[in-house]
């Protein structure tokens, strides 16, 4: 028992210093910086990738809305890459004013492959463009996208992962979910080290490359998490990514629980995938450069599922103990209770004044608030499951509303409005 008692408090020592740490630097969101200085004056030209695998029901939507940016219409391309597509996604590209590349390999589908095989071809060409956007076709982009990631160029930015907002927040409590996770992602993670001089993630969608990042040796990335592991290999060489608030784009989430549990489970098989990969490269990497940046990026790898092996162990040592009359009923009672309530109490707290910092309303999200608890809960299970399983197997999100851009605007205005009159 003395070695278990011992195991259990250096257990407890490790998790207490991690979410200290992660407290420490999300406080630092709270903190309004100034802007930082242009250091050129320039209008850039930029390619809008849009990775598509038959997506003919929504891809229209996204050139829409990427067509009325405010940006020079003369200085971005649309490109749609339709990807092992066996319905009319290229037709409708072609129709809507996109650039269409159709590519088929069965055996390499992922969309790192997809962005790789594409950007080689621009690499070969010489392309005469200065950056490229990464987008789903499921997306929608705000007006000012390119406009506001053409000054995150000027001010000197090499890779920058714009603001995710959620299309479909109310549509269900899986939507829900989704919104809240990722508005509190932004604000605590992202925003927070983008702040303290450390390095946010790419994020699936959104984001901006420089095209000279690239041009050495494409886009090389093999795990289901293409983002992540983009993300691991810069943060590997030193190099922060940026963060654009104000770059928002709207992304649809699935509304029934089957289709977020595969996807969710992808996410968690690539996160293992990325474990596995750069884990070492990680701490090599703060061995020779001694930064703080390659740190974070080591306990980003360290917080995902080694942390939930580390508190399953945790939670075992207590009944372990309690069998071996080491601690009381009251002890281990209390010892759980620490793991639960942060786990499924803490996130509704946190994401709810999220909401209000970011001025949200938050009448219409009270069902997700309170079912927010069920959807990480699921996300624990999801965790544990791919533990011994871990399938691969892509699934297509079902499409169940077809939201423009301008939809987006109508309902949050209209919530706005209803959350004043109940003030």
């Amino acid at each position: 028992m003395e070695y278990l008692y011992i195991l259990r408090e250096a257990l407890v020592w490790f998790v207490t210093i991690f979410w200290l740490y992660q407290l420490l630097i999300s406080v630092c969101s709270l903190v309004k910086l100034k802007d930082k200085p242009l250091k050129v004056k320039k209008d850039h030209r930029f390619m809008a990738i849009i990775p598509a695998h038959n997506e003919e029901a929504v891809v229209g939507n996204l050139i829409e809305s990427l067509k009325n940016q405010s940006y020079n219409k003369e200085l971005y391309d649309i490109y749609v890459i339709a990807d092992n597509c066996t319905d009319r996604t290229a037709q409708i590209a072609r129709d809507a004013g996109a650039i269409v590349y159709e590519r088929f390999d069965p055996e390499k589908k992922t969309k790192g492959f997809a962005l790789d095989w594409f950007l080689q071809q621009k690499i070969k060409e010489d392309a005469p463009y200065d950056a490229f956007c990464v987008f789903d076709a499921d997306n929608i982009v705000d007006k000012d996208f390119i406009k506001n990631m053409n000054k995150k160029l000027c001010q000197g930015e090499d890779v920058v992962q714009g603001y995710r907002d959620i299309k479909n927040p109310t549509d269900s409590w899986i939507t829900a979910g989704y919104a809240l996770f990722y508005w509190t992602m932004h604000r605590f993670y992202h925003l927070a080290r983008y702040n303290v001089g450390l390095s946010p993630l790419l994020n699936g969608t959104g984001f901006m490359v420089r095209f000279d990042v690239i041009k050495p040796d494409g886009w090389k990335t093999v795990t289901l998490t293409e983002d992540i592991e983009f993300s691991l290999q810069r943060i590997i060489k030193g190099k922060r990514l940026g963060w654009a608030t104000d770059a928002i784009v709207y992304d649809e989430q699935p509304v029934g629980f089957k289709q977020s549990w595969s996807q969710r489970s992808r996410w968690t098989v690539g996160h293992m995938q990325c474990i596995k990969e750069y884990t070492k490269k990680l701490g090599l990497a703060i061995k020779e450069n001694k930064s703080m940046v390659n740190v974070d990026g080591f306990l980003y790898i360290v917080g995902s599922i080694p942390m939930f092996i580390i508190t399953i162990v945790l939670l075992l040592t207590n009944f372990l103990m309690y069998i071996g009359n080491a601690i009381t009923q009251f002890d281990l009672i209390l010892n759980i209770l620490r793991y639960l309530i942060p786990t499924f109490l803490l996130p509704i707290l946190t994401s709810a004044f999220v909401m209000w910092l970011d001025k949200r309303p938050i009448k219409p999200m009270i069902k997700g608030l309170l079912c927010y608890p069920i959807f990480m809960g699921s996300w624990l299970l999801i965790n544990f499951k791919c533990l011994f399983k871990r399938d691969t197997k892509w699934e297509k999100i079902n499409h169940v509303r077809n939201i423009k851009i301008n939809d987006v605007a109508k309902s949050h205005n209209a919530e706005l409005e209803t959350e004043k009159e109940l003030i």
